[in-house]
């Protein structure tokens, strides 16, 4: 991952056609209980699982401040491009070899990749972030995901540089475009109508970028970079996770796509929460945790939210609460020392996997209805 404060990375991911497949199935948003628009996937899907009472949990030692360098961002957003309009105009996507270099990603430099819905004035400026998207198909089923989306002026095509894929609205939801993982660009995300005042915490998990290089695991073959269910790590991850001495160096829980977590038995009042927002991250962080999709490459802690035609919630959460999510390390703001606070609670759910999701046993919140 890049953040927006930080110097251009080599990602060099590699470029997967999507196929021409189409799911069939209704394209109503909504199904039983459960709108699958605004939480996809299946309800065993790493999203949707509640944390297990089986959960065994080890020291993640994030610190309240990236890098120790009080300018990092402390939190920022990963925003993600969630399109979700099937029946918007069909747009060509073209490769880009921009990629992270700092070169203007506007121009295309290379072949047709796919046509993906796009609303005509939907536009996303060339700019040096992650920039990841997911696009509903036409079927109403069918999600491509791809990074870096880029569509400089209305009614234009658009290009990118990686695309993945493509998945099920419906299916376990694992693949996607966050580079440094191969996770979900639309799973696990913050999106608007959450986090708001009065209203319920997010019964989902969420997503997180770390700086890899402070407190990831020192891994020395590239296979040992990540971790179930993550299906890589960043390209250049061996020689740069870890290669700060830190505590987390011989740390073998903290790879790309752990999954954190507020451990069961610690008391959300003890945390000194002076914020609403905060209070409910809190109650997702220990019911559902968060995973570790990608690597903000300098100092920073980042939280995936939705950033698209139908909103963004940066800017509802600056409307609701009178104050930005974004902010620095430095800031004495009681929504910084509340997020300090989260990111020291946080511990690792070691025994996650594709049979124990969650850490299993018994889950601390009820199953997500079926779609």
């Amino acid at each position: 991952m890049l953040s927006a404060f930080t110097p251009a990375k080599n990602l060099s991911a590699p470029i997967l056609l999507a196929c021409a497949c189409l799911y069939a199935g209704s394209t109503a948003a909504v199904a039983g209980e459960r709108n699958a628009w605004q939480q996809p996937f299946a309800s065993n899907s790493i999203w949707n699982m509640p944390i297990g009472r089986g959960a065994v949990y080890v020291p993640a030692n994030l610190p309240a401040v990236p890098g120790n360098f009080t300018w990092a961002p402390m939190p920022e957003i990963d925003a993600e491009k969630i399109v979700l309009r099937p029946m918007a105009p069909s747009t060509p996507v073209y490769y880009s070899s921009a990629g992270w270099s700092g070169a203007d990603r506007c121009n295309a430099t290379g072949r047709f990749l796919m046509n993906v819905p796009v609303p005509t004035d939907y536009v996303v400026k060339h700019n040096r972030v992650n920039s990841s998207a997911t696009f509903l198909s036409a079927d109403g089923r069918t999600l491509l995901q791809t990074q870096p989306f880029t569509r400089c002026s209305a009614g234009a095509s658009a290009t990118s540089y990686a695309v993945m894929p493509p998945v099920d609205l419906y299916g376990d939801g694992i693949r996607g475009a966050h580079g440094g993982s191969g996770l979900s660009a639309i799973g696990g995300s913050l999106r608007v109508g959450e986090l708001r005042p009065g209203g319920a915490a997010p019964r989902h998990a969420l997503k997180v970028d770390v700086y890899a290089r402070e407190v990831l695991y020192r891994c020395q073959r590239y296979r040992d970079c990540y971790r179930w269910p993550a299906w890589n790590a960043d390209t250049y991850a061996v020689g740069f996770y870890g290669n700060i001495d830190a505590p987390n160096n011989g740390n073998g829980a903290m790879k790309m796509g752990a999954l954190l977590a507020i451990p069961v038995y610690r008391d959300l009042g003890s945390l000194g929460l002076e914020t609403e927002p905060a209070r409910q991250l809190a109650w997702t962080l220990q019911n559902y945790g968060a995973y570790i999709v990608d690597d903000t490459y300098a100092p920073a802690f980042n939280i995936s939210a939705e950033d698209g035609p139908d909103g963004s919630l940066a800017d509802q959460f600056r409307q609701d609460w009178g104050f930005d999510f974004e902010q620095r390390a430095n800031s004495t703001s009681a929504w910084t020392r509340d997020i300090k606070r989260l990111v020291q609670a946080l511990s690792v759910v070691d025994n996650n996997g594709p049979d124990t999701i969650g850490g299993g046993g018994a889950p601390l919140q009820p199953i997500a209805p079926q779609l």
